[in-house]
């Protein structure tokens, strides 16, 4: 299946000069939507995956139907103050400054193995964050998962050393 289809180019989104590649098209067609989400799974059965973690909030749409096409659990990933019981954190730096991310402290039990999943790959420096997380918990990363991947932007680069899955790349 082309994917591609299935986004649209948002020319100067959020600032003049970037294309935003929207994936709301691919979900708004849920035969589009179940096929991409088939093929994360089948990725994710290949890697022996017991825990899905996504950074919010696009992460969410693409892990939790993963998590739940496998009877496995999910984490959120998510911003500084959003999550309401104790949560470990870790700052990264973003284009125009930094941020902090946060998963709850008993979301990872030692050993899992973990697949995190999110819409775009573009910098790596939310998923780099994410990855740190997971660890500081004693999670396997095995791998990430991705509807996209914008190359130019080489999050590759940030995140070498784990294995990388995605559908589509610009």
């Amino acid at each position: 299946m082309d994917f591609k289809k299935y986004i649209a180019d948002v020319p100067d989104f959020p600032e003049e000069g970037i294309i935003f590649r929207d994936i709301s098209p691919l979900m708004a067609d849920g035969k589009v939507y179940k096929a991409a989400t088939d093929r994360i799974v089948e990725y994710a059965k290949g890697k022996g995956v017991d825990m899905i973690v996504g950074p919010e909030a696009r992460g969410f749409i693409v892990g939790c139907p993963v998590a739940y096409e496998l009877e496995i659990g999910f984490s959120p990933c998510r911003k500084k103050g959003k999550l309401p019981r104790d949560t470990i954190e870790v700052g990264y730096g973003l284009e125009y400054g930094n941020d902090v991310l946060q998963l709850h402290k008993d979301s990872i039990e030692p050993g899992q193995r973990v697949l995190i999943t999110d819409d775009l790959l573009a910098t790596g420096g939310t998923i780099a964050a994410t990855i740190k997380l997971v660890e500081k918990l004693g999670g396997i990363v095995v791998g990430a998962a991705f509807f996209i991947e914008l190359e130019d932007l080489k999050g590759r680069d940030k995140i070498k050393g784990y294995d990388i899955f995605t559908l589509m790349t610009y």
